[in-house]
């Protein structure tokens, strides 16, 4: 399969060729959505807590005497049925969320949706970005003049700070390394560009 390859002025410079073994994947659904699910859960933060009688400060007394008040009989003020109470089966901040799966499941799936990207024309590949400072102006001119729906992630084969804080301030771009990419990212962001070194690191990452 090839993607059309620009320069870094926007012009196309022809095609890349781009290796069976990451881009020609068939595309499985389910496996997708579970490792989806999966990476979303792993980010959740179990943030949501109520307090349980036991947490709950006061109660060291009874609120008021056992007999002769005409009230039901009442040991503590921490109990949940009473006002300021603790909290029965509320959430803590100790419940787990963390998905497991398979690493093989993992990879395939990304690869189903990265070879997904590529049927549907979403992938474009970038010759180089070279310039002596950060500039976010000459970064945003480029992504007009490519072919560029929506947002788009960009993929670059290592750290590179130059392309990393032009992009930063862009709100419909991110930039993430080869080795980090990621079903979330793929599902998010429209097109993918590929710098033309990222597709050796994404082989060595992924092709194994």
């Amino acid at each position: 399969m090839k993607v059309d390859l620009y320069t870094q002025k926007g012009e196309k410079k022809g095609q890349l060729e781009l290796p069976k073994e990451l881009f020609e994947i068939p595309f499985n659904k389910d496996l997708v959505h579970q490792a989806l699910v999966r990476q979303l859960a792993n980010k959740r933060l179990s943030t949501a807590h109520s307090k349980t009688r036991g947490e709950i400060r006061g109660g060291g007394r009874k609120p008021f005497k056992q007999k002769g008040t005409g009230n039901a009989r009442q040991g503590t003020i921490r109990a949940p049925h009473m006002r300021g109470g603790g909290v029965v089966f509320g959430p803590t901040n100790e419940r787990n969320y963390e998905k497991d799966m398979p690493k093989k499941q993992r990879r395939k799936a990304l690869l189903s949706a990265l070879s997904l990207k590529a049927t549907e024309n979403q992938i474009i590949a970038l010759e180089g970005y070279k310039l002596d400072s950060p500039k976010t102006k000459d970064f945003a001119a480029l992504i007009q003049k490519l072919p560029i729906t929506r947002n788009v992630l960009v993929v670059i084969p290592e750290k590179d700070m130059v392309v990393q804080k032009s992009s930063s301030n862009l709100s419909n771009a991110k930039t993430i390394l080869a080795n980090y990419l990621n079903i979330h990212d793929l599902q998010k962001y429209r097109t993918i560009l590929l710098f033309e070194e990222s597709i050796n690191k994404l082989k060595e990452t992924f092709a194994k």
